[in-house]
């Protein structure tokens, strides 16, 4: 197993460094760490909010770690050969990591995903220089909210232009560099930059790989860091409860998909559920309260951590990702229109 770099240099040089980055790849890392100072006075909680912005990244995601993680471990394994195509499904984000981190490296990259995941994505990652191939939502599905079903077709598309391609497919869900990236990377930032003052750390899962690397990290330095997984209400298989609403707006995770392998169950301290009504809440606070402009995800993350510190967690410090940028949800409810 590869050792991992230093603190601060995930690939990106230290902001010290003035010096210029020889490739975009090296700019992927560091991100900054906020304390949420004003949301805990308004909120009147008692406790710390740490919020680690993962839209500093230059696709504007946590994903961009696990590009790149998954694309070089790829290349140094022999499992994609120099030149070959990259296939994956994604919700807009992974892609985008992928198609920055395949552009950089030589790999031509193709994005499959569900036309119920937001426009802006598929715009971006076709400037990006990806092939972006829209797959049709299951009937009935409603836009801008991307289910198992609709998740299935996108997996079944994906698998078919892997053959046609014979590409390489950078599974996010199954290979062990998504969550080796916020293990090596994310997981010491977190720690170094809160000088070890973490007490929990709360996740919206997805792929399962921010979870279980980042937990896993901070367990290795204190074990008594709790960490909770926030899945979306009416669609919490985790958490053991039965699927009563696929069709949430909490983009990015919540598919209903009870078998996630990069998920660590061993590491789970609780399940919380949040609804869409929550994370949009917490979402429009982050921003016009912080100056914080994130996604769907991002609010469900701070929603979970306002219960945790309304209930069995108060004055604990609290840690968790703003997950992606909230620039690519424009075409949703998320931030109405003027």
């Amino acid at each position: 197993m590869l050792s991992p770099l230093p603190v601060g240099s995930h690939s990106r040089n230290n902001m010290a460094d003035r010096s210029p980055s020889p490739s975009i790849t090296d700019t992927i890392g560091n991100t900054p760490l906020v304390e949420l100072k004003r949301a805990v006075r308004i909120l009147g909680l008692r406790g710390r909010l740490l919020a680690k912005l993962e839209y500093f990244n230059p696709g504007f995601s946590k994903k961009d770690r696990i590009a790149l993680e998954m694309i070089r471990e790829a290349r140094r394994d022999g499992s994609l050969r120099p030149g070959q195509t990259v296939v994956e499904l994604t919700s807009g984000n992974t892609g985008t990591g992928l198609a920055i981190v395949c552009r950089a490296l030589g790999h031509p990259f193709v994005a499959v995903m569900s036309r119920g995941n937001t426009p802006e994505r598929a715009r971006m990652m076709r400037a990006l220089g990806a092939e972006v191939v829209l797959v049709d939502q299951a009937p009935g599905s409603p836009p801008n909210q991307v289910s198992g079903k609709d998740l299935a077709l996108v997996d079944q598309r994906t698998g078919q232009l892997v053959r046609e391609r014979r590409a390489f497919r950078a599974n996010q869900f199954e290979l062990a560099a998504n969550a080796l990236a916020h293990e090596r990377f994310t997981g010491p930032e977190l720690w170094k930059q809160s000088g070890g003052c973490i007490d929990v750390f709360v996740d919206f899962v997805g792929s399962g790989g921010s979870f279980s690397g980042v937990t896993r990290y901070l367990r290795g330095r204190n074990a008594e860091i709790r960490a909770y997984i926030v899945e979306p209400a009416g669609a919490a298989v985790l958490a053991g409860k039965p699927v009563e609403r696929s069709n949430h707006q909490l983009q990015g995770g919540g598919y209903s998909l009870p078998d996630l392998p990069l998920a660590d169950r061993s590491l789970v301290s609780g399940y919380l559920q949040v609804t869409d009504d929550e994370a949009v809440a917490a979402s429009r606070l982050l921003a016009a309260e912080e100056g914080i402009f994130g996604g769907f995800s991002s609010g469900a993350n701070l929603a979970a951590a306002i219960q945790l510190l309304r209930k069995q967690e108060q004055e604990a410090t609290i840690a968790f990702l703003v997950c992606d940028s909230g620039l690519k949800y424009l075409s949703t409810p998320l931030y109405p229109a003027v």
